[in-house]
């Protein structure tokens, strides 16, 4: 990132490039998860993506000279960080590596993204904000596209391939909007508060792993998959979509990016993995994408106003 002083320089062509790459990276992770599943359970999975993650972002906050933030940061607010890190990474990902093994990943995945639509009224139920007519279209849409994914199409049978599969992916998007809502307390360095929270979180991983699964015996192709999962889903990606945001002076036109992800994803998924993507699987990303971008609009409105 560029530097004037203590203030990033905007620089579009570049927050272009991180944001561009970000998304491309995050479009992959659906077919990383479904590889690595194949060696690893979830709670091993869980446990070994958090250690790559932990080394990679201390090296990170190590080169930007964050490390001495670190203990201070902390030590304002303990049993703040130990909650963050104890939904995310630990109860969250754990969650949400379970949906994937219950269900092909072209449903979990778009089921996933309905977060921020869960989001919208979670914040209207605990910080009090408003819910427009704008959110509850893409409530309504958002959810009619799930039901439409997990059932395939056929919405009068309500028949679920896995429907404890389906209910862990929808109890993801509470446990992430969970997660963002607490943020909004969080003044720390964002580098340091995802460190802290992996920090924190891992010793319980490890401690859950081993007392009920043991270390794994998996061959150098299931390490190499849940590297890339530490690294590119919960670690250096996080670290791309920040600095983008930084260094934009139009926000939005970085942030809808993310809308082009989920279809990357279904045709790697497809591409990669062999999975059959259903058509109603496009239709509902349709309908929860339109509900997105709804709400898109609505805070490009509210911003302009």
């Amino acid at each position: 990132m560029l530097y004037l002083g203590m203030y990033a320089v905007k620089n579009e062509k570049l927050a272009l490039i991180y944001g561009l790459s970000a998304v491309l990276l995050w479009s992959t992770v659906a077919t990383a998860f479904k590889i690595t599943l194949d060696y690893f359970s979830p709670l091993q999975m869980l446990t070994f993506a958090s250690m790559v993650s932990v080394i990679a972002l201390l090296g990170l906050a190590a080169v930007q000279k964050k490390l001495p933030q670190l203990w201070p940061t902390f030590r304002r607010k303990p049993g703040y960080y130990a909650l963050l890190g104890l939904i995310n990474p630990f109860v969250y990902y754990l969650v949400l590596f379970e949906a994937y093994a219950l269900l092909p990943a072209s449903q979990a995945q778009p089921i996933n993204y309905s977060w921020a639509i869960t989001l919208a009224l979670m914040a209207a139920l605990f910080l009090g904000q408003s819910i427009r007519k704008q959110d509850w279209i893409a409530c309504v849409l958002g959810y009619i596209g799930v039901v439409v994914i997990a059932t395939r199409g056929d919405l009068l049978a309500m028949q679920f391939d896995s429907p404890l599969g389906v209910g862990l992916a929808l109890l993801s998007t509470l446990l992430w909007a969970l997660y963002w809502i607490l943020n909004t307390k969080n003044d720390a360095d964002p580098v340091i508060g995802v460190l802290l929270s992996f920090l924190l979180s891992l010793p319980l991983a490890l401690l859950t792993c081993f007392y009920f699964e043991g270390m794994p015996t998996v061959p150098w192709q299931g390490w190499a998959a849940v590297s890339y999962v530490g690294l590119f889903e919960m670690g250096i990606t996080f670290v791309l979509w920040i600095n983008a945001l930084k260094l934009t002076n139009n926000t939005a036109r970085i942030s809808n990016l993310i809308f082009i992800s989920p279809f990357i994803s279904l045709l790697l998924l497809a591409t990669i993995i062999g999975e059959e993507i259903h058509s109603s699987t496009l239709l509902g990303l349709v309908m929860i994408i339109t509900g997105l971008v709804i709400q898109q609009l609505k805070g490009n409105t509210a911003a302009a106003a």
